[in-house]
């Protein structure tokens, strides 16, 4: 597994780069626009040579970006619905100039209108944006959720069901947060309980349609529905749980991203990586 973290693009996208690269990153995740605001400025062909180049330079790879948080595509709200669902589209395209392989995005929230009908919303958003980005060879990756109030994603049965009904959902990936299926309930903490979590997956969704994982210990204990990071073997799911997911063969294409907390520690990515690589075993 190549191991990354999610950085700032302050200062602009190639930033990334040259952050992840001083926190020994292997892979890396970012933004493509700024997080916290619907408005965003067309690419020009100055930033895309640049970011390219800084990747390049750096040799971080996979790259993977995530979509913001103001995103529903779940949302009963028709004017929500059609923003997030053109933004969503926006950072695809995105993503595909700069060469970026997969766009983590959060299912959604219902809002009280009933996860059926919150999951038809979904699958009919991303079935939009296929129509719309067609050849692509960037993909949406659907984000394991931690089940809070009326998030979608909590359960691997929403995620299949999006893969399933959704118009070229063979396009789909998934990408998998510790923190958040073990606050969802599905125990990681231990070989025999990892080993039944990850058959269950394969059963309901398929290992084959994983793209990335988050790498995160969870505050919340198991099934608290509480979307909290952790610093790796500081939270719940403990090492062991971190040692069974790197060790895994099956994942090894993988990258697999941080997303712990941050402070103005500027070593805690390197303290992260440097646990999880130490948990790696080593063949004679």
């Amino acid at each position: 597994m190549r191991l990354g973290a999610h950085h700032s693009i302050s200062g602009g996208l190639d930033r990334a780069f040259l952050a992840g690269k001083e926190n020994a990153c292997e892979a890396l995740q970012l933004f493509v626009k700024s997080n916290r605001q619907w408005a965003v400025k067309p690419l020009t062909d100055e930033e895309v040579n640049l970011f390219r180049q800084r990747q390049s330079e750096t040799g971080l790879s996979p790259v993977v970006a995530h979509a913001s948080y103001l995103i529903n595509l779940a949302s009963p709200n028709s004017e929500l619905w059609e923003r997030s669902r053109d933004t969503l589209q926006i950072e695809l395209e995105r993503c595909e100039r700069l060469g970026i392989c997969g766009l983590v995005v959060h299912p959604g929230s219902h809002m009280e209108s009933g996860e059926a009908q919150g999951l038809v919303q979904i699958s009919r958003a991303l079935g939009e944006i296929h129509a719309r980005t067609r050849g692509y060879q960037s993909r949406i990756f659907l984000e394991t959720m931690a089940g809070q109030g009326n998030s979608l994603g909590g359960r691997f049965e929403h995620l299949a069901w999006l893969l399933q009904n959704t118009a070229e959902g063979e396009r789909l990936g998934i990408c998998l947060d510790t923190c958040h299926i073990f606050a969802a309930g599905y125990d990681l903490c231990t070989p025999e309980a990892y080993s039944a979590t990850m058959t269950e997956f394969d059963e309901i969704i398929g290992l084959h349609r994983l793209g990335a994982i988050h790498l995160n210990d969870s505050v919340g204990s198991l099934n608290s529905h509480k979307d909290r990071h952790a610093h790796i073997g500081e939270g719940l799911i403990g090492l062991e749980g971190f040692r069974a997911i790197l060790n895994d063969h099956r994942l090894v294409h993988l990258p697999g991203l941080l997303e712990t907390p941050k402070s103005d520690d500027l070593h805690e990515d390197v303290d992260n990586l440097a646990r999880l690589r130490g948990l790696i075993a080593t063949t004679e």
